[in-house]
C-alpha cells in the first residue's frame, strides 16, 4: 500500500527546489515552514488513508457510460466530495476567487500525492486547476464571477477540449466551428475526443473550455478561438438552468487509468431538444486568439502531467521495495540468517531499486524546480520576473517529458523486480505500468516537448538563459569538493563531465538553429532533452545530499553519478553526431 513520502517531498521542496530561501525572504507572505509541514502532513494522510485504498476498485471497475451519463467507480464520488471539503482544490487558487493563494509548489506536492494514491482520480482536478488559471488570466469579469468561485471550490469541474478525430497534435486541422449569436454568445458545433472527465458524476456542472473556429477566421492556429461551454447554463442568480447542447457520445476503453472517463464530446447535435441545435458558448479572450489562452491551461497541465510521472514512479518504487524485502529466493553474501534471502539482498535487484529511487527523485526535483520558478515569476518584478519566467519556460518541456518517461521506466522496472508476479494483476505492479504509459502521450507528446525545448526555449535571451542554467548545474561539483565528504566518491568529476557534454550539445544546437539547420536540430531534440534532464538530476541529487549530509542521500547521489550519469556522454554523441545518419536512414522509411 502506498504511503505518502512526506519527509522526502518536504526536503525536496525546501532544500532542492528553493522553497526554504523563498520563505525566509518573505516572498510568500506570512507562510511559514510549520504551516507548510502541516499542509503536507495532512495531504499525505488523505492520500494514504483515503485515496490509495480506492485505487484498485477504480482500476478494476472503471467508469461506465449509460444514456450519455457517466458513473465513476464505486466510492469515488464520495471521495471527491471529501476531497473538496478539505479545501484541496483551492490550495493554489487566487484568494479573491475563494482560493488559498498558496505557492504552486505546495499545490504540486499535494497533487503528487493524489496521483500516487490513484492517478485516474488525481488527473480530474488537474484540468480544473488549469481552467481556473486560464479563466483568471483571459476571461471577462462576468465569466470570472459566474464560474471561478465554483471551479475554485471544486463544486464544478473543468475540462480542456482540443483534440478531434482528424487532428491529434496538429491544431491546424481543427474543424469544430463557432457561430456568433445575436445576444453576444456563440453556438458551438463539432466533436472532440480524448476529453478527460468530459462527463462524470462528481459535480452537478462541468465547465468545458473548447477551441473552435469562426466562419471568417484566418487559416491555421491563428484562427482558433477559445469558448467556455457549460454542461448546464447558469442563470443571473448563479443557479443552474437548462441543459446545454453538449453531451458525451462514448468513453474510451483504455490500457490504464480506468477510473478516469475519457470521453468523446458532441457539441451542437440537438441533444438539448427544447432549443435549436448548437451548444451555447462564451468567448474567452479575443476572437482568433484562443490558442494563447489555451496555452495558459496547457502549460499548467504539462507540469501536472510531469507530476503524474513522479507520482506513479514513487508508487511503483514503494511497491517494488516492499515486495523485494518480503520475497525470498536464493542465497546472498549479505544474508547471514537461515534459509533463502529476501531478494533485496541480491546486487542486481539492488541496482533496480536504486535506479527506481534515483530516477523518481530526479523527476521530482525537476518538477518542483519548475513550480518554484513559476512561483518566483509571480512574486517578482522587472528583470527578476523575466529571469524566472524564462526559467519556467525552459523547464516546462523537461519536467513533462523526462518525468513521464521516468514514470514508465520506473514502473517497468517495478514489474521486473516482482518477476513473474509482476505480470499478474494481483500484485498491482502491472496496473501502475499501464497507468504510466499515457503520460508521455497526452498534453503534448514527449517528442513535441523536445522540439519545444530546442526550438523555442534554447533561444531565450539570445541563448544566454540556458547557458546560465548550465553554469548553475556546474556549481554543484565545486560544492561537493568543498564539503570534503568522502562518501560522494567521484561524483564531482562525473558532474563536471556531464556539464561539459551538455554545454557542447547546447552550443551545437544553438549553432544549428542560427545556421538554419532546422531539420538537424529537430533530429537531435529527443536525446538532448534526456541529456539535459539527466545532467540536471545529478546536480539536484547532490544539492539534496549536501543540504543535510545524510549518508543515504550521499550514497544515492554517488550511485547515480557512477551508474546512470554516464549515459549523458552517449547522448551528447547522438546530439552532435547522430542527426545526419538518422535523416539519411529515415529516408528509406518514406520512400
Amino acid at each position: 500500500m502506498y504511503r505518502a513520502p512526506v519527509d522526502e517531498i518536504a526536503h525536496t521542496l525546501k532544500h532542492v527546489a528553493g522553497m526554504k530561501a523563498a520563505l525566509e525572504s518573505g516572498l510568500f507572505g506570512d507562510l511559514s515552514e510549520d504551516v507548510v509541514d502541516a499542509i503536507l502532513s495532512e495531504a499525505g494522510r488523505f492520500a494514504t488513508e483515503e485515496v490509495a485504498p480506492l485505487y484498485r476498485v477504480g482500476d478494476q471497475h472503471g467508469a461506465e457510460l449509460k444514456d450519455a451519463v457517466v458513473a465513476t467507480p464505486p466510492g469515488w464520488k464520495d471521495l471527491y466530495r471529501r476531497w473538496i471539503e478539505g479545501g484541496w482544490n483551492a490550495v493554489s487558487a487566487p484568494t479573491e476567487r475563494g482560493g488559498q493563494g498558496l505557492p504552486l509548489m505546495l499545490g504540486m506536492a499535494a497533487l503528487e500525492m493524489w496521483n500516487s494514491g490513484a492517478m485516474a482520480f488525481g488527473i480530474g482536478p488537474t484540468l480544473t486547476m488549469g481552467a481556473v488559471e486560464a479563466l483568471e488570466k483571459h476571461a471577462t469579469e462576468e465569466l470570472k464571477s459566474t464560474y471561478l468561485p465554483k471551479l475554485v471550490s471544486g463544486e464544478w469541474m473543468g475540462t480542456m477540449n482540443l483534440t478531434e478525430p482528424q487532428a491529434g497534435s496538429d491544431l491546424n486541422a481543427l474543424k469544430t466551428r463557432a457561430e456568433r449569436a445575436d445576444d453576444g454568445s456563440y453556438r458551438i458545433f463539432g466533436t472532440k475526443i480524448f476529453i478527460t472527465y468530459g462527463e462524470h458524476d462528481f459535480t452537478d456542472n462541468i465547465v468545458h473550455l473548447v477551441l473552435a473556429r469562426l466562419p471568417d477566421a484566418p487559416p491555421g492556429t491563428r484562427g482558433l478561438s477559445l469558448f467556455l461551454v457549460p454542461k448546464f447554463l447558469v442563470g443571473a442568480d448563479g443557479r443552474l438552468g437548462k441543459r446545454n447542447d453538449v453531451f458525451c457520445g462514448s468513453i474510451e476503453h483504455k490500457l490504464g487509468i480506468h477510473g478516469s472517463p475519457t470521453c468523446t464530446m458532441i457539441y451542437g447535435d440537438g441533444f438539448a431538444k427544447d432549443r435549436p441545435p448548437g451548444a451555447i458558448g462564451f468567448l474567452v479572450g479575443d476572437e482568433n486568439r484562443g490558442l494563447a489562452c489555451m496555452f495558459t491551461m496547457m502549460n499548467n497541465a504539462r507540469l501536472a502531467v510531469g507530476i503524474q510521472g513522479v507520482a506513479v514512479a514513487e508508487a511503483a518504487t514503494q511497491k517494488a521495495l516492499g515486495y523485494a524485502r518480503e520475497r525470498r529466493q536464493g542465497r546472498a553474501a549479505s544474508w547471514s540468517s537461515e534459509g533463502m534471502a529476501p531478494i533485496v539482498h541480491h546486487p542486481d535487484v539492488k541496482r533496480d531499486l536504486l535506479t527506481m529511487t534515483a530516477l523518481t527523485r530526479v523527476a521530482r526535483s525537476i518538477c518542483y524546480a519548475l513550480a518554484h520558478a513559476i512561483d518566483m515569476a509571480h512574486v517578482s518584478e522587472g528583470e527578476a520576473a523575466r529571469h524566472w519566467q524564462e526559467r519556467s519556460n525552459l523547464l516546462t518541456p523537461v519536467a513533462k517529458a523526462f518525468s513521464t518517461d521516468a514514470g514508465v521506466a520506473v514502473s517497468s522496472v517495478g514489474v521486473q523486480v516482482h518477476g513473474g508476479m509482476g505480470f499478474i494483476e494481483e500484485t498491482g505492479a502491472a496496473s501502475l505500468y499501464r497507468d504510466a504509459r499515457i503520460a508521455p502521450i497526452y498534453e503534448g507528446t514527449n517528442g513535441i516537448q523536445a522540439i519545444d525545448l530546442v526550438t523555442r526555449k534554447l533561444p531565450q535571451s539570445d541563448g544566454e538563459h540556458v547557458l546560465g542554467y548550465i553554469a548553475e548545474l556546474g556549481e554543484m561539483s565545486a560544492a561537493i569538493r568543498t564539503s570534503n565528504l568522502r562518501g560522494f566518491g567521484r561524483s564531482a568529476e562525473a558532474i563536471d563531465r556531464a556539464v561539459a557534454n551538455l554545454l557542447a550539445a547546447t552550443n551545437f544546437l544553438q549553432e544549428a538553429l542560427k545556421g538554419g539547420r532546422q531539420e538537424q536540430a529537430l533530429a537531435s531534440a529527443t536525446p538532448y532533452l534526456r541529456q539535459f534532464a539527466l545532467t540536471a538530476g545529478a546536480a539536484y541529487l547532490a544539492r539534496a545530499a549536501l543540504a543535510d549530509r545524510a549518508p543515504e542521500r550521499i550514497a544515492l547521489c554517488r550511485f547515480y553519478c557512477d551508474n546512470l550519469l554516464g549515459e549523458t556522454a552517449a547522448l551528447k554523441e547522438a546530439v552532435v553526431g547522430g542527426s545526419d545518419s538518422l535523416l539519411a536512414a529515415g529516408a528509406a522509411l518514406v520512400a
